[in-house]
């Protein structure tokens, strides 16, 4: 695949976060991008941009097989990024079985349908979690792609499930042509779920809201810039499509391999927007905080990604939250947040 012009791209998960920058990108590229949604959700990047204007979205549950095999067949669909999912721990905790549902019968539906429809289909990308690994101690960090999946927690749990029923379609038996990625946590302009850390404290600082710790903020976590994410996304596609032989069932990691804590990131946020005094009362609250369900320290490195597509994150986090505190200001001002 030289060039994207006319390339058929299916998206589920469109109209989150990372779904949409894909497409917008994907756009720009000249590909045709269809995209699956379960509901009409106008408070969306997608529609926000303007993006929901330029592509074909379709309307249906991604457990709908008989809707896939249509999608998947009548258009000729080439390439497909799987992002689709129940993506908040929290919710994952109280409705396992919305979570499951989501996460594991939503990919197989996605996968089995693309093993009857196989003819036109290039490449799939899938998205997992770096979560799918569960709890390593701090000094097995970062992630390598060999680790053995260990979750603990419903939302974990559910994209290991997801991870493992992917690499099975891999399989001699199937073969079809799929890159599981586990990254990092990804931020930047469009991520409007505030239940997110980011996100919310950006809102927070803004005067929005305010901010309320769920935990004493000595969790480690890393983040990649969308922009990065994006980039990688359409290179791993690209490769997968030419070179199925060496990339089908291979997992990517990535990451920045440059943790922080919670509390650095809540800081960096507030020093920016310029509320020091905000950022101590934060502090002050989360001296006593609890916080569970939630994996202690995770981070990620490219090391893999780089060797394999020249790639690693050229955005430093500084300037991706300068760029992401632009965006939800003008976002902000228009909203009902």
């Amino acid at each position: 695949m030289d060039s994207w012009n006319g390339v058929k791209v299916l998206i589920t998960g469109i109209n989150g976060f990372v779904g949409g920058n894909i497409a917008e990108k994907l756009v720009e590229l000249g590909a045709e991008v269809y995209g699956l949604v379960r509901t009409s959700k106008y408070n969306s990047f997608l529609c926000y941009e303007g993006i929901d204007k330029k592509i074909s979205l379709i309307n249906g549950e991604l457990c709908d097989i008989n809707l896939l095999n249509r999608v998947i067949s009548e258009e000729e669909i080439s390439i497909i990024f799987h992002l689709a999912a129940q993506v908040e721990v929290g919710v994952g905790m109280k409705n396992p079985y919305l979570t499951f549902e989501t996460n594991v019968r939503g990919t197989y539906t996605l996968l089995e349908s693309i093993r009857l429809y196989p003819d036109s289909v290039q490449a799939v990308v899938v998205a997992s979690s770096d979560k799918a690994y569960g709890e390593y101690a701090k000094e097995k960090m970062p992630y390598k792609e060999n680790y053995p999946l260990i979750p603990k927690y419903p939302y974990d749990t559910s994209k290991a499930c997801a991870d493992m029923i992917a690499q099975s379609y891999t399989s001699d038996v199937n073969e079809l042509p799929i890159v599981i990625t586990r990254f990092s946590n990804i931020y930047g302009p469009g991520q409007l779920n505030f239940s997110a850390l980011i996100p919310d404290a950006i809102r927070s600082a803004l005067g929005y809201s305010k901010f309320v710790p769920r935990g004493n903020g000595t969790m480690m976590r890393d983040f990649l810039y969308i922009e990065d994410v994006v980039d990688l996304y359409i290179k791993i596609a690209e490769s997968l499509s030419k070179d199925k032989k060496t990339l089908s069932g291979q997992i990517f990691n990535s990451g920045s391999n440059c943790p922080k804590t919670v509390k650095q990131i809540i800081e960096k946020v507030f020093t920016a927007v310029g509320d020091d005094d905000e950022f101590h009362r934060i502090l002050r609250d989360m001296e006593n905080k609890k916080t569970v369900g939630e994996i202690d320290c995770q981070f990620m490195d490219y090391e893999k990604v780089e060797n394999y597509f020249g790639w690693k994150p050229r955005q430093s986090f500084n300037d991706g939250i300068a760029k992401t505190i632009e965006w939800y200001k003008r976002y902000l001002r228009g909203s009902k947040y």
